[in-house]
């Protein structure tokens, strides 16, 4: 985008803080997630990061030498931590909460940001950038919803063979499709029916 405010910034802001190590690194990927959240992979530059993070491209380039490995490091500093999946009595309430966790953290700039360098990055990149994404997002929510079934398992209302793969992939797996193919934004009340029509019927001990 050669109009952006990016661009301008680039061409018009002259160098002016002098930050060194940690506050300075923090400061380039904060700009860096910054782009990639307005401006998509495709606008962001290196030049222009360095005029969101009021500092000299040099000042970017020796810790980065390119705009992959900056990225790299800017979306692992930025992806929320899915650590752990609080107790709310019910499957159907802990399911709720970890979902809109989860929705929170695909909207976040976060978010935003990582959608931009899976769609328009080309194959090779997109591998590296996969490997955080899954090491960072994708294994530790899988787990999450693990934990949650299991929780459930031993509290009596999921049924005792519920934590298999296919089970615990048909939440994220809605929401990703959902999302990308649909458009939606998850609302609570989407969320709801979701649990209600698809996951506690899904989940629920057999009768008899």
């Amino acid at each position: 985008m050669a109009n952006s405010r990016w661009t301008v910034a680039a061409e018009t802001s002259p160098v002016s803080l002098r930050r060194r190590g940690q506050v300075l690194e923090r400061a380039i990927l904060d700009a860096a997630l910054e782009q990639l959240s307005t401006v998509g992979w495709s606008g962001l530059t290196m030049e222009g990061v360095a005029a969101g993070a009021q500092t000299g491209k040099a000042a970017v380039y020796r810790r980065w030498p390119s705009k992959e490995d900056l990225v790299a490091d800017a979306l692992q500093a930025a992806l929320p931590q899915l650590v752990e999946a609080d107790d709310h009595g019910s499957i159907r309430e802990d399911l709720f909460q970890l979902c809109r966790r989860v929705r929170d953290a695909m909207y976040s700039r976060s978010g935003f940001a990582l959608r931009s360098v899976l769609h328009e990055c080309d194959s090779a990149a997109a591998e590296r950038f996969l490997a955080v994404i899954v090491r960072q997002v994708i294994e530790p929510s899988t787990q999450l919803f693990r934990d949650v079934v299991r929780r459930g398992m031993v509290r009596g209302d999921v049924r005792p063979d519920a934590a298999h793969d296919l089970v615990i992939d048909v939440i994220p797996g809605l929401m990703m499709y959902r999302s990308k193919v649909c458009g939606s934004e998850w609302p609570d009340g989407d969320i709801a029916e979701m649990i209600d029509q698809v996951m506690v019927p899904l989940l629920r001990p057999y009768k008899g």
